[in-house]
């Protein structure tokens, strides 16, 4: 059996698994990846690729996901977020943008998209009641603005892997991505910010309330932490990821490193925004932590897996060598990959590990600057989520929506934030490239 058809049958095999019998996505992808192994004979080697794939990805994601998981439920438990919600929500007095601005803030410190919106979801809840906004108006806006940053901005889990992949350990390159995954952002974010109010009817003046500070029991008001406490976690780990990018110093590359920067993010958390509590409480919020990013870990290394069974089976080059011959334009090759899987399989930050373990062997086919291929395969990404896409179950049960609503709002919003965000690679390779 050939490469193409071997990954073809894969996909299917998978989507089966995950959208019609709802089996979990871990047991789906390392069913997938055994049957990958089966099918190109390669039956001594899969399951030695199957530990390979799953080794590398938690060596270099385990600290990165759990110091981002820990800082989020302590966070959320300490009573940050209500702190900075409340912050962003005053200064923009818009609240489907400020809910949209908190999903894109906190997916990427958080290392789930997710997580934050499982954090936030009260936050909107609260003000679509408040403010008698439409059903679904706020939930969609915080979903969609998770979405774009953990898909575009480094060091979000998958963008990070291409660039280990690829070998951009310079710091200008590593810079290159970051600059550029923001600009691309700050667009797509306009856009799906726009198209939540055009699906949902509102025009933007009605998006604007005059913000009364919530009332809050004094008791309560006692315990919440200063808001030193509350941005230090998130703002230290980003000011020594940019140091290790932008500067030469020995030190800076170690201790900017994201493992080491967010488990820095992880220490402050637990003891700025902690002080007015028990010890006891800190210690279950940090295993509380540490389980949920054990879920996460457990479907990426999944996709480490799949990637590199795929590997094994010769899959990238094979699809590399079909794409090429074809009359497609290798600027959306990459796009059309991340598409291809993201449908399939459904875990967005899978898509991205397995995307990058088929398309980095094609690189030098392609003949594109690395950015480039990074940010057309991560604009694939987007679209199309759908019933095999665990986010789109939990926006459902979550926000009390309805699947034709989830369709148009957080599937069709992808697709359309996914298409502009392959226009503005575009615009940026044939105008800077």
């Amino acid at each position: 059996m050939g490469p193409i058809t071997i990954f073809v049958v894969a996909l299917i095999f998978i989507l089966i698994l995950t959208a019609r019998l709802r089996i979990h996505p871990f047991l789906s992808l390392i069913g997938g990846s055994m049957l990958v192994g089966l099918l190109a004979g390669e039956t001594e080697g899969t399951m030695e690729a199957i530990a390979a794939g799953m080794s590398s990805i938690f060596a270099e994601f385990a600290i990165v996901v759990t110091a981002g998981s820990i800082i989020g439920v302590i966070l959320q438990r300490s009573g940050a977020t209500s702190i900075i919600a409340d912050d962003i929500i005053r200064i923009f007095k818009k609240p489907v943008l400020a809910l949209f601005l908190l999903g894109f803030m906190f997916a990427v410190p958080m290392m789930c998209l997710i997580l934050a919106f499982i954090i936030f979801l009260p936050v909107a809840k609260d003000l679509s009641e408040k403010l008698k906004l439409k059903k679904g108006v706020t939930e969609g806006a915080l979903a969609l603005g998770t979405m774009v940053s953990f898909g575009l901005i480094y060091p979000s889990p998958g963008i990070y892997a291409f660039v280990r992949d690829v070998g951009l350990s310079t710091e200008i390159s590593a810079l290159r991505v970051m600059v550029t995954g923001v600009i691309i952002a700050v667009f797509v974010s306009l856009v799906g910010y726009l198209y939540i109010m055009k699906v949902f009817s509102m025009k933007n003046r009605e998006d604007y309330f005059r913000y009364t500070a919530p009332e809050r029991d004094p008791a309560v008001t006692q315990v919440l932490p200063t808001r030193v406490a509350c941005y230090a976690p998130i703002i230290i780990p980003t000011i020594l990821i940019l140091m290790r990018i932008t500067t030469h110093a020995d030190i800076f590359y170690f201790i900017g490193n994201p493992g080491m920067a967010l488990m820095s993010g992880a220490v402050v958390a637990m003891v700025l925004p902690t002080r007015k509590f028990s010890s006891a409480d800190v210690r279950a919020w940090v295993e509380k932590g540490i389980r949920r990013s054990g879920l996460v870990m457990l479907d990426i290394c999944g996709g480490g897996a799949l990637g590199a069974t795929l590997a094994l089976a010769g899959v990238g080059e094979a699809l590399g060598d079909m794409l090429i011959t074809s009359s497609i334009p290798a600027l959306f090759i990459p796009f059309l990959i991340g598409a291809a899987i993201q449908t399939v399989q459904g875990s967005r930050m899978v898509t991205l590990f397995v995307a990058s373990a088929l398309v980095v062997p094609i690189m030098p086919q392609l003949g594109l600057p690395a950015e480039i291929v990074l940010f057309s395969m991560a604009s694939g990404t987007f679209l199309i989520s759908h019933f095999n896409d665990p986010f789109f179950w939990i926006l459902g049960d979550l926000a009390d929506m309805e699947t034709p609503e989830i369709l148009k709002t957080y599937t069709m919003g992808g697709i359309v934030m996914g298409l502009s965000s392959m226009a503005i690679t575009s615009i940026i390779y044939f105008a800077f490239y």
